[in-house]
């Protein structure tokens, strides 16, 4: 057998074992999410090993879509962490075995808190099976290891399990993007949701300058800039005008170029500009993006400038339009 036959039975061993335990899935699943639903602290979850590595994953999943969540290491609840556990929470614990040394030492001690225990564990008969008041079966045919030894199979059915419960349980608090979002401001929907022009907009040092300086002014003025682009206003320092570096490159194919004239007369007296520094910026991008222009001036309702977004700045922060 070569190499991607190898990986393409693992495939199969793992995917018949997710495919036979979602037909197991009954009332006890349906139990273990009135219980996290009724939960009032934190939902923590324990496991060593491989199962406390997919426990930390479960957690964080949790914690990100709704359901308050930590992961607690055995051991470390041993030497003081217990403190960490309230009577309000719910403990869902991991071990294949149910045998976990670790784990099974903790249950004593986690009885005397009086809080839900959900097991997820491959025997139900199992020491841990015996104080979890939910025991959800994540048992496998095998492992998909050659030697059966290494989790493989199990582990990845009890992340998957873990995934059901968290998207069961995101449906019934009827959790939305925005909340995810709200949980994830640093991600590509959370900046799309939320980041906005005011966020991102260039407010000092703007290449500014009068409508009557000349153009060989205007272009070290850009230069010194570094936007590409030259703002334009009048006696009222209201905006008027902007000048680009391509309006520039147009200028220089005219017969009657001369750079002593008003930079005004070779930009473009109607460019545009926005008021609302509100706006999402991914709705930004999208008015540059279809404008087909690089920057746009923020002003206020009296057209004096504010600041301005450049479409480099977007997209240096993640940006992405609808």
């Amino acid at each position: 057998m070569n190499l991607i036959q190898i990986a393409q039975e693992t495939f199969q061993i793992e995917a018949e074992a997710l495919i036979e335990a979602s037909k197991r899935l009954d009332g006890h699943f349906l139990d273990a999410i009135e219980v996290i639903l009724k939960t009032k602290g934190k939902l923590i979850i324990t496991g060593v090993g491989k199962s406390g590595l997919v426990g930390a994953k479960m957690a964080a999943t949790f914690a990100s879509t709704g359901t308050s969540s930590f992961f607690l290491h055995p051991t470390e609840a041993l030497h003081g962490d217990l403190g960490m556990i309230d009577k309000a929470d719910t403990l869902l614990a991991i071990s294949s075995s149910g045998e976990s040394e670790e784990l099974t030492k903790i249950l004593p001690h986690i009885e005397r808190f009086d809080i839900p225990l959900i097991a997820l564990t491959g025997d139900k008969d199992s020491s841990l099976a015996q104080y979890a008041d939910v025991v959800l079966d994540i048992s496998v045919e095998k492992e998909a290891c050659p030697l059966g030894i290494a989790p493989t199979t199990s582990t990845t059915l009890t992340m998957a399990l873990g995934d059901a419960l968290a998207v069961a349980l995101m449906q019934q608090r009827g959790f939305k993007k925005e909340d995810f979002a709200s949980f994830h401001p640093g991600g590509a929907l959370g900046k799309k949701l939320f980041v906005r022009i005011k966020d991102l907009m260039r407010t000092k040092n703007l290449p500014l300058i009068q409508k009557e300086t000349l153009l060989k002014e205007a272009i070290v003025v850009m230069s010194q800039g570094k936007l590409g682009h030259i703002l334009i206003v009048d006696e009222q320092e209201k905006f008027i005008a902007l000048l680009s570096d391509g309006d520039l490159r147009r200028a220089l194919m005219l017969d009657d170029f001369n750079l002593n004239q008003p930079a005004i007369l070779y930009a473009n007296q109607a460019p545009k500009s926005y008021t609302n520094t509100e706006l999402l910026a991914s709705e930004a991008l999208e008015i540059l993006e279809e404008g087909r222009i690089q920057l746009l001036p923020i002003c206020t309702h009296d057209q004096h400038i504010i600041g301005v977004l450049h479409i480099h700045d977007l997209i240096n922060a993640g940006i992405k339009s609808n």
